[in-house]
């Protein structure tokens, strides 16, 4: 059975607040949280973030579209992002991040690319999809909580 493992409050936080500092968060359409990993005293998160290109706004840029008779899908660009916490030992609190936009696809794609990821992984597990309004809302409450973070 997979099963849906949340991030922490705090890692999910700084992890938003990172994001926030490197995507135009007007733009983000989904976020696919991937569950944590903890081994010895670090944790790492991945997430994998659809976000419109610049101009597009989300009323026109709907999966699928019609144009000229025909459906094509809308493009996002596809940012991946990672962070590895230090949580024990001499370098406790210690916090890495990277956001790297990796290609432009549509959201199917997106989603298809990361149902293949889980099924390569050893663990079940399932992502954490999250569309765009809800990851800015958690964005602007970690910001009220992490004021001075990024």
């Amino acid at each position: 059975m997979m099963q849906t493992i949340p991030l922490a409050s705090d890692a999910r936080e700084r992890f938003l607040l990172e994001i926030a500092a490197s995507v135009p968060t007007e733009r983000i359409a989904e976020v696919h949280f991937f569950p944590p990993m903890r081994q010895g005293p670090i944790e790492t998160g991945v997430a994998v973030i659809a976000v419109l290109p610049e101009g597009a706004t989300p009323e026109l840029a709907a999966d699928e579209q019609l144009v000229e008779g025909a459906f094509i899908s809308s493009r996002h660009v596809v940012y991946s992002a990672r962070y590895r916490w230090t949580r024990k030992g001499p370098d406790r609190g210690k916090w890495e991040s990277e956001i790297v936009a990796e290609a432009d696809a549509p959201l199917l794609t997106v989603e298809a690319v990361v149902k293949g990821v889980m099924a390569r992984a050893s663990e079940a597990y399932e992502t954490e999809r999250v569309d765009g309004e809800t990851v800015r809302g958690w964005i602007v409450d970690a910001q009220k909580r992490w004021p001075s973070t990024p």
